[in-house]
C-alpha cells in the first residue's frame, strides 16, 4: 500500500513535468532546425554540385523529377518536386548558412522566400523571431503589407526613405511603433456598414490577441474605458496599453468618422492627464493614438499633430489592402512629402 503524498508533492510533480516538457520542446526545435539545415544543404548540392551554379543542370529538366521519385521511394513524403524547388530556392535566397535561425521553421522560411525585396524579407525575418510569430501570424503580416505600412508611416512622419538605415536608438522612438493605416480585417466588420465606436471597441476586445499582433512588439493590454474625472465632468479613454520595450503607455481613442480638431484636443487632454496622474518616474512619455476612419490632411497640418512626437492619428482599414492600393498610397504620401520640402525651400 502506497504512503499518502505530502502536500508539497503537487509542486514537486510540476517541477518534474516542466523539466520533461522543456526537454521535449528542445528536442522538437532541435530536430526541426536540423531539417531546415538539411534542406539548405540539399538546395546547395542541387545548385552548386549538380547545376554548377547554373539555373538548371546541363542534362535537362529531368533532375528534380528523378530526384523526387528516388527520395520519395526511400524516405516517403516531403520530397516532392515542388518541395525540392523550394529547397533550391532556399539556398539561392539564404546563401549564408550560418545566418539561419533555429527560431524559424521550414514553413516560416517558405513564406519568407516569397518576399522579393531583401529589406522587407530581413524585416519580417527579425520580427518573426523577436515577436515569436507563428507561421499563421507571419503570413497575415506579410499579406497585410506590415513592412510597407511601417515605411509609409515613417516617410510621412519623418521623411525617412529607408527603414534599413535607422539606428537602434531611432527604433526606440514612438514614431517607430505607429503605423498608418492599421489593418483590422480580422474583426470581420463590414466596411460598407455604419457602426458605433462602441461596436468597434468591443470587436477589438473580442479579438485582442490579433489586435496586439497588429499593434506590434511589446504591447500589453491595461484597460478599456479608463475613467478620468475632471471636477464635475467625466471622460473615458477607449483603450489603454503599455509597451514594455518603450516603457510607456499607449492611449487609443476610436473614431468611426473623419478626424476633427476636437478629437485631437481630447487626446491631448488624455495624454496630459496620464503624464500628471498615472505615469511613473521610470516610464517614458505617454503616447496618444487616434484611430479614425478618415484623416483630414488639413486638420493634421494645422493642429498639434503636425510636430507632435507623442500624439498621432492613423486610419484603420477593415480589409486587407491590395498591392496596387498600397503602392498608390505610398506614391501619394511621397508626393506630399516632396511638395512640403519644396514649399519650405
Amino acid at each position: 500500500m502506497s504512503k499518502p503524498l505530502s502536500p508539497s508533492f503537487g509542486s514537486f510533480y510540476d517541477k518534474i513535468k516542466e523539466i520533461i516538457e522543456t526537454a521535449r520542446s528542445r528536442v522538437y526545435y532541435t530536430a526541426n532546425f536540423e531539417m531546415v539545415m538539411a534542406y539548405w544543404d540539399i538546395g546547395y548540392t542541387i545548385v552548386e554540385e549538380e547545376q554548377k551554379g547554373k539555373e538548371r543542370a546541363e542534362y535537362g529538366k529531368g533532375l528534380l523529377p528523378n530526384l523526387s521519385n528516388r527520395l520519395t521511394k526511400d524516405y516517403g513524403r516531403g520530397f516532392d518536386e515542388s518541395n525540392l524547388r523550394n529547397m533550391r530556392k532556399f539556398y539561392l535566397v539564404y546563401q549564408n548558412r550560418d545566418a539561419l535561425r533555429p527560431e524559424l521553421s521550414w514553413t516560416h522560411y517558405r513564406i519568407l522566400m516569397r518576399i522579393e525585396k531583401k529589406s522587407a524579407r530581413e524585416f519580417y525575418n527579425q520580427e518573426s523571431i523577436e515577436g515569436n510569430w507563428s507561421t499563421r501570424q507571419l503570413e497575415r503580416q506579410v499579406n497585410s503589407h506590415y513592412f510597407e505600412r511601417m515605411v509609409m508611416t515613417k516617410e510621412s512622419n519623418r521623411s525617412l526613405l529607408k527603414i534599413e538605415a535607422e539606428s537602434n536608438k531611432e527604433q526606440l522612438q514612438p514614431v517607430n511603433i505607429i503605423k498608418d493605416p492599421y489593418v483590422l480585417e480580422f474583426l470581420n466588420l463590414n466596411s460598407n456598414r455604419v457602426f458605433y465606436e462602441s461596436e468597434l471597441e468591443q470587436a477589438l476586445i473580442d479579438k485582442l490577441q490579433e489586435f496586439l499582433l497588429e499593434l506590434g512588439k511589446g504591447f500589453t493590454f491595461v484597460h478599456r474605458q479608463y475613467h478620468i474625472s475632471a471636477d464635475t465632468k467625466h471622460f473615458y479613454v477607449d483603450l489603454v496599453f503599455y509597451n514594455y520595450i518603450l516603457k510607456c503607455f499607449l492611449l487609443i481613442d476610436l473614431k468611426t468618422g473623419e478626424l476633427t480638431h476636437q478629437d485631437i484636443g481630447q487626446m491631448d487632454f488624455y495624454v496630459r492627464y496620464f503624464e500628471d496622474k498615472v505615469r511613473q518616474k521610470s516610464d517614458n512619455p505617454t503616447i496618444g493614438l487616434i484611430l479614425c476612419a478618415e484623416r483630414n490632411k488639413t486638420v493634421v497640418k494645422y493642429s498639434l499633430l503636425k510636430d507632435s512626437k507623442h500624439i498621432f492619428a492613423s486610419r484603420y482599414k477593415l480589409y486587407l489592402p491590395t498591392d496596387n492600393e498600397l503602392k498608390d498610397e505610398l506614391t501619394r504620401e511621397r508626393k506630399l512629402i516632396e511638395l512640403e520640402k519644396q514649399l519650405k525651400q
